[in-house]
């Protein structure tokens, strides 16, 4: 299977989603909006719409079937249990397209399993990682790596990337960090952002991150480049989504929804992933840029991270039908 070529090859943990409608809650912010909660009747029974369980989703498993839709050959490096729920997560990644040939069943532990309260447009999730052995499979050398979420006991295996990297230059590195990648520090992971090609996160991540919490974006993206990202991308929710290179920091609308947004879910993953793969098609970062935001629109008026992912053909058909308004805007 080493001999086996990949345009793209994701690593991260692989889930399954149980969405729970929620009907019956309300939301509590501060006066400022900076930190919301959902609230419900404790102690009582909470009556909901429905529930949609959704097998092989997280970021890097719905980065590796958005870019299997757009063309791309694409893998996916994930650990899953030996149960019921491992093969459902196989079969459904495979049938959207990902090779699952590189992900490692284990014996004795059961897949990830998270709960989704989804009320209204948004959602909050109950997530557990179980306590998956990670190690690095041979496989040959993509044009991307695409990293994302991994388990707390994952640790080690930001060392081995290291060394395939540098053993395997012509690969390019997209890093995604999840929680526990932004939550051990720069300084943990400084050779990984060193070695990093293209790094997206969203504005709140991106102050972590750099232990700012400006709102200038060109400050906070000059700050995450002088780590050793070549490309940085940070995301703005509604607000739209900016890229820097180090000469120029661009702005990039969302594209107009034609619904409300029906759940959030994926929306960041599809525009991280859409980027990447769309620079692996050979196009520049600025034709990337303009595509990106089309596969969020698409992601959030469906349930789940992944129905909403489109084919390289409808998303072009949604460019030719942007509006004039729908253009890259050079801040700097």
């Amino acid at each position: 299977m080493e001999n086996k070529q990949f345009d793209f090859v994701a690593i991260g943990d692989t889930v399954v989603d149980a969405f729970i409608r929620l009907k019956d809650a309300h939301i509590t912010c501060k006066l400022d909006s900076s930190a919301c909660e959902i609230c419900m009747t404790y102690g009582s029974k909470i009556p909901f719409e429905f529930a949609k369980v959704i097998a092989g989703v997280g970021n890097s498993a719905n980065a590796a079937v958005s870019a299997a839709r757009l063309g791309l050959s694409s893998a996916l490096i994930t650990p899953l249990g030996q149960d019921d729920n491992g093969r459902l997560c196989v079969k459904t990644l495979e049938e959207s397209g990902v090779d699952m040939s590189l992900a490692s069943m284990q014996e004795g532990i059961s897949t990830n399993y998270h709960y989704v309260l989804w009320f209204k447009d948004e959602r909050t999730i109950l997530i557990k990682h179980e306590d998956f052995k990670y190690e690095l499979p041979a496989f040959s050398a993509p044009k991307y790596l695409y990293l994302s979420s991994l388990g707390e006991n994952a640790f080690h295996l930001h060392a081995e990337i290291v060394s395939f990297l540098k053993q395997n230059p012509e690969t390019k590195l997209a890093f995604q960090p999840g929680t526990f990648q932004i939550k051990v520090g720069v300084e943990s992971l400084k050779d990984l952002y060193a070695l990093t090609y293209v790094f997206v996160c969203n504005k709140e991540e991106a102050q972590i991150i750099t232990g700012d919490d400006t709102q200038d974006l060109l400050t906070l993206s000059q700050k995450i480049r002088n780590l050793g990202p070549k490309i940085v991308l940070i995301t703005d929710g509604p607000k739209g989504a900016y890229s820097y290179d180090g000469e120029e920091l661009l702005f990039m609308p969302p594209y107009p929804d034609p619904f409300p947004p029906y759940e959030r879910t994926g929306a960041g993953d599809a525009f991280a992933s859409t980027f990447v793969s769309f620079l692996a098609l050979g196009m520049t970062p600025g034709e990337a840029l303009k595509r990106a935001p089309i596969n969020s629109m698409s992601v959030v008026q469906k349930v789940g991270a992944q129905e909403g992912l489109l084919s390289l053909a409808e998303l072009e058909q949604y460019l030719s039908e942007a509006p004039e308004s729908y253009k890259i805007e050079k801040l700097s």
